[in-house]
């Protein structure tokens, strides 16, 4: 039995920021049971719901020596769905109104006081992991401690790190006496083959240089990261380190977005019924939303957090023009002000044609899913996406940009062929974008019966966690060998 030990900032149901949590959330529960015993860590945050607060059972207490003094570290778990959980405790760290805050040098320090605790408190709980998987670089210390002072006690000796990288923009950067004092780490692990990236100190890369293993979640973004355009600077490491980098595509808990088993629907349907019931969900979701209700009219449905990786100002720049055609446009989310003010706008231009819900709703964002015919995702870079897996999900047609995860989960459509499962352009440009969506357009009107079998791909494709899955305990086998 490999004991593998999940260590991320964030994780479904307990908190959730992004797409983090989902996978923080989901994996763990579809890693074989019979051959692995996968655990997880995170913070207690003051910010959590009292419901899932009330789960936690205290396990135990210590001192650390951390940034120059002696810091308390609490030990709560909790069992979800068979999988233990264990939490950090630390009223000084913890007790933010949010997850994460607005200052960076905080926000390091917090973090490096929970990789080293979580790898202080192993001991504490008798286990022992074979593999440490660390989530982006709130977990990046986890490696470079690991090798650096826990090594030296038999207990940690010959435990493998894997860093997973979920988004590299984000990396932890700030300078380097600051990040030294905190750590306590020497001068040796801050030259620029460690933790020294461009003068700064960077918590990303020192868990990509010390991590036995590197992952990241689609396989081209994998073959992004080495390129100038999306390395983020650190580029030139993971080209250095690309045997020992692999690409995994994220899943979706099929459980909680099925359209026929979907609460937040009116019309549930499936695979077979989705030609009846799809379209009342659509005529009702116009009606709730004040657009013209008719059902023949194209729907496109933009689920996403409002700002520039999202490929926004492509569609800020083509708006207008697309309000011309034949279309509907729903949009949910929140982010940058000038994206929020930007649909807000269209909304009031277009009020029969566009619907800007500038706040985040679950239940809304079920039913956007499952009323729209096509989901429009642009992205400058997208490392794995989940929108789009959930919009297959439901049949809703993807129009994406080929990048990241975006490239690897949707099939262009070949009308000569009959093949594909969504639409997709090539470049960053506005023009590019709107031809895509025109030429949708085309199929949805023009060929129906086409359109249909779209989405009967759509809707047979499987991105469920299983499949993903199998792919991390080959990797975690590899590594233990």
């Amino acid at each position: 039995m490999k004991k593998i030990l999940f260590v991320a900032s964030e994780g479904v149901p307990f908190i959730k920021t992004g797409g983090l949590a989902d996978v923080v959330g989901s994996l763990p529960k579809c890693i074989d049971k019979r051959y692995f015993d996968v655990r997880v860590f995170m913070p207690k945050y003051a910010c959590m719901r009292d419901e899932v607060k009330a789960k936690m059972q205290y396990v135990t207490h210590f001192y650390m020596d951390y940034n120059w003094k002696n810091e308390y570290v609490g030990v709560l778990t909790a069992v979800e769905e068979g999988i233990t959980y264990y939490f950090i405790d630390s009223e000084y760290y913890f007790n933010g109104l949010k997850p994460y805050g607005n200052d960076p040098l905080f926000e390091i320090e917090k973090y490096a006081y929970f990789s080293k605790a979580v790898l202080s408190a192993l001991p504490l709980l008798d286990f022992q992991p074979d593999v440490i998987h660390c989530h982006d670089w709130q977990t990046g210390l986890v490696p470079v401690y690991l090798k650096e002072r826990f090594m030296g006690n038999e207990f940690y000796r010959g435990i493998k790190s894997v860093m997973t990288i979920h988004n590299l923009k984000f990396q932890g950067k700030w300078d380097v006496k600051a990040v030294k004092n905190i750590t306590g780490l020497s001068d040796y692990f801050f030259t620029s083959d460690k933790l020294e990236a461009y003068k700064d100190a960077n918590l990303l890369k020192g868990g990509l240089v010390y991590a036995d293993a590197i992952t990241t979640v689609s396989a081209t973004y994998a073959q992004e990261i080495m390129t100038d355009f999306y390395g983020e600077g650190l580029n030139g490491l993971l080209g250095a380190r690309a045997n020992d980098l692999r690409g995994i595509v994220n899943g979706i808990d099929y459980e909680e977005f099925n359209p026929a088993t979907d609460k937040a629907l009116k019309y549930p349907y499936d695979a077979i019924t989705f030609r009846k019931e799809k379209i009342k969900n659509k005529t009702a979701l116009q009606a709730e939303l004040g657009l013209a209700v008719n059902a023949k009219t194209m729907m496109i449905g933009i689920i996403s957090r409002l700002t520039d990786q999202k490929g926004l100002d492509l569609i800020a720049y083509m708006m207008d023009e697309l309000c011309q055609d034949n279309v509907q446009i729903v949009v949910v989310g929140t982010g940058e002000e000038r994206y929020e003010n930007m649909f807000r706008h269209f909304d009031w231009k277009y009020g029969d044609k566009v619907s800007a819900n500038i706040y985040y709703s679950d239940d809304l964002a079920h039913r956007v899913y499952a009323s729209c015919d096509a989901f429009l995702m642009p992205s400058l870079f997208e490392p794995c996406g989940l929108s789009q897996l959930i919009a297959l999900r439901y049949g809703t047609i993807p129009i994406v940009r080929e990048t990241g995860g975006l490239k690897d989960t949707v099939e262009p459509y070949n009308e000569y062929e009959s093949k594909g499962t969504g639409f997709s352009f090539t470049n960053y440009n506005a023009h590019e974008m709107l031809a895509c969506i025109r030429y949708a357009e085309r199929i949805y009107y023009d060929k129906k019966r086409e359109w249909n079998k779209l989405i009967d791909r759509a809707m047979a494709c499987d991105f469920s966690w299983h499949k993903s899955a199998l792919k991390y305990q080959e990797m975690y086998d590899w590594l233990v060998g």
